[in-house]
């Protein structure tokens, strides 16, 4: 008997109306039909509808799915191998948009891709993952926080061991001026400030004077950066914060 049009609306995950328009543009008609003179369906008719909505769903027009389908020289078995390379070229082309996702999302989202080995060796006991949590409550809607993201994310250990140097080398640079008595305003203060910020905006985000100087009063304002750099020399937060200041006056 068949299968009536609702029920292969059901089988296929199609509308009624979508089996009636393919009826009207002779892509699928039905095989026959009941007594009552309702539209029944054979297997064959289900066989073609399958090679139907594959074409459909790599998106192919209904004019050429019906070239393709009444050829006269296509057998199945070259349906199969037709779909069989195109499905393995839609799948090599999902699987770089998928890596293209991917790289995206790391791209958005900050984090050291290191081992807790790793960023031990790096980093010691002030592992900066535990900070991550924060940092994103803080700033992860900023542009700063997804330029850096994006710059660090594919850093390895040794990218992080040259910023980690990096960063020593100017604390303690910045410890040296103070240990001579040297002022905050001064030249070779301000000269390093500046070199602080342009290293903070080749090696993490865009650095204007006025993020810099916001930056410059978080030393002061949170115990945690204080102590990083008073750790080397009483007063040294305050010192690099008044620098960057001065810093900022001189390159408005």
């Amino acid at each position: 008997m068949g299968y009536s049009v609702g029920q292969v609306a059901g089988f296929a995950g199609v509308t009624v109306r979508t089996l009636h328009h393919y009826e009207e543009i002779r892509l699928l008609s039905p095989g026959g039909r009941s007594s009552a003179g309702h539209r029944r369906y054979s297997e064959a008719d289900l066989d073609r509808l399958q090679r139907i909505l594959f074409y459909r769903e790599l998106g192919f027009p209904l004019g050429e799915v019906a070239v393709l389908l009444d050829d006269p020289e296509s057998e199945p078995r070259e349906h199969l191998r037709r779909q069989h390379v195109l499905l393995t070229g839609r799948i090599a082309r999902l699987q770089q948009m998928v890596t293209a996702v991917e790289h995206a999302m790391e791209a958005n989202k900050m984090g050291i891709n290191l081992t807790p080995e790793e960023r031990f060796e790096v980093f010691g006991d002030h592992d900066p993952e535990r900070y991550m949590p924060e940092v994103e409550r803080r700033w992860a809607h900023t542009s700063a926080y997804r330029e850096s993201a994006h710059m660090t994310a594919s850093h390895t250990k040794e990218d992080w061991k040259r910023l980690r140097d990096e960063t020593d080398d100017l604390r303690q640079r910045f410890a040296a001026l103070l240990g001579e008595d040297a002022a905050a305003d001064s030249e070779q203060a301000v000269e390093l400030a500046e070199e602080h910020r342009n290293w903070i905006d080749r090696n993490c985000y865009t650095c204007s004077h006025e993020i810099h100087t916001c930056l410059g009063e978080m030393y002061v304002a949170d115990k945690r950066f204080t102590s990083y750099y008073d750790a080397v020399r009483p007063g040294l937060a305050l010192f690099v914060r008044d620098a960057i200041l001065a810093n900022a006056v001189r390159g408005i």
